[in-house]
């Protein structure tokens, strides 16, 4: 039984804070933050707006891409580092939420990574026939412990949210191979202290241009597959020269990666499912197509897929 995905949904808050906002909140400017990093503009959760929302919009549109009911959800793993309080998770807020009565529910905490870290551990309670459908999200409301007096990461990042329902795709589908991984000994360079996220730019993306090309490279060798069998990347849209240099390691031109960093910035845990979302939208993936998806973050943690499109 091969484990894939079967329904898609996103979520992104309705306000905009581009460049030119921030140019009147910290001493930066536009140029700056899109030569560095790509983004443009980002979107941000208002008060009255936390991460279970953000979640359940995206959730509801899954389960109904997937064309099934939310009573046939075995599982709801929710990726997020700024889940609404400590517990309960926001997994099992969802579940009552969505009338999920049936299913299991719980938090995973890996950053950027943690929608890779979800989408793995769906895999194997599907592929074990344990469970048949299993909602992943990778949701966050960064915007709450961004200190946007610190300018260089108050430009960085944004809320969002994006889910997908997993389940049996048929022969030959599904997800062909992955990569999960953790250097605990980096944690030093990316965290978030009492109130706020610290990063230590030079040293993060050292790591990320290493990691994300190696991890991509590995499951396609795992999947027995070639860097020209690969027709779209989605990389975590954390930085635009982040997500180049894992293009081009794996040869690839640039319509065939995912870039939504200029639109949303870095939504941590909900930028790969986001894109995945945008392109589909857009046309960009279709039935059987070998996707690539890969991801880092805190921690410091990582992650990589090789998928190929298809129910």
């Amino acid at each position: 039984m091969n484990a894939g995905v079967i329904g898609i949904g996103r979520y992104v808050p309705e306000k905009v804070l581009t460049n030119a906002d921030l140019e009147k909140m910290v001493d930066t400017s536009d140029e700056w933050i899109r030569t560095r990093t790509g983004i443009e503009e980002r979107r941000i959760a208002g008060d009255d707006m936390n991460t279970s929302d953000l979640s359940y919009e995206a959730a509801k549109a899954a389960i109904k891409d997937a064309g099934i009911s939310a009573e046939e959800i075995d599982m709801i793993l929710v990726a997020t580092v700024t889940p609404d309080q400590p517990f309960p998770s926001v997994a099992t807020m969802l579940q009552e939420r969505l009338g999920a009565k049936r299913a299991a529910a719980m938090d995973l905490s890996a950053a950027c990574a943690g929608f890779m870290y979800g989408m793995i551990t769906a895999k194997q309670f599907i592929e074990n026939n344990a469970y048949k459908h299993i909602l992943v999200i990778g949701v966050e409301k960064l915007s709450k412990i961004t200190d946007w007096n610190d300018r260089n990461t108050a430009v960085l990042f944004g809320d969002g949210a994006g889910a997908v329902v997993m389940g049996p795709v048929s022969e030959g589908r599904g997800i062909l191979s992955f990569e999960l991984g953790a250097d605990g000994s980096g944690g030093k360079h990316l965290f978030q202290d009492d109130s706020y996220i610290y990063m230590n730019g030079r040293e993060v993306f050292k790591f990320a241009v290493r990691q994300m090309g190696e991890s991509s490279i590995n499951v396609i060798e795992k999947a027995g597959l070639k860097k020209e069998d690969v027709d779209f990347l989605i990389p975590h849209q954390a930085n635009i020269r982040i997500m180049e240099a894992s293009r081009q390691r794996l040869e690839l031109p640039e319509e065939k990666m995912s870039k939504t960093v200029n639109k949303y910035g870095n939504t941590s845990a909900a930028s790969i499912p986001i894109s995945l979302v945008e392109e589909l939208e857009a046309g960009k993936i279709k039935d059987d197509d070998v996707l690539v998806m890969v991801g880092f973050g805190g921690g410091l943690t990582w992650g990589a897929i090789a998928l190929r499109w298809g129910r």
